[in-house]
């Protein structure tokens, strides 16, 4: 699994852990539900690190606290 389908697969379990939606999420995070949907699709290549930082921002965490997780912190590196 590759970083961008790890951050997708954090995000969605940190919604889980929360019991909120993504369309809560949004909300939380100024962002709009469209804007988060698409970071989920796995079609989409990158995630930006500043909407990251506004997701932590509307989940009350840092950008540590996100990162901070077994998926995330076992990453091989991508460079082929």
């Amino acid at each position: 699994m590759g970083i961008k389908a790890r951050v997708a697969s954090r995000i969605e379990e940190l919604c889980r852990s929360r019991n909120i939606t993504i369309n809560a999420l949004a909300n939380l995070s100024g962002l709009t539900p469209s804007t988060i949907y698409s970071l989920l699709d796995p079609q989409r290549k990158d995630i930006g690190i500043v909407t990251i930082k506004k997701i932590c921002d509307g989940l009350d965490i840092s950008l540590a606290e996100f990162f901070d997780c077994e998926d995330l912190t076992n990453c091989d590196q991508e460079i082929e």
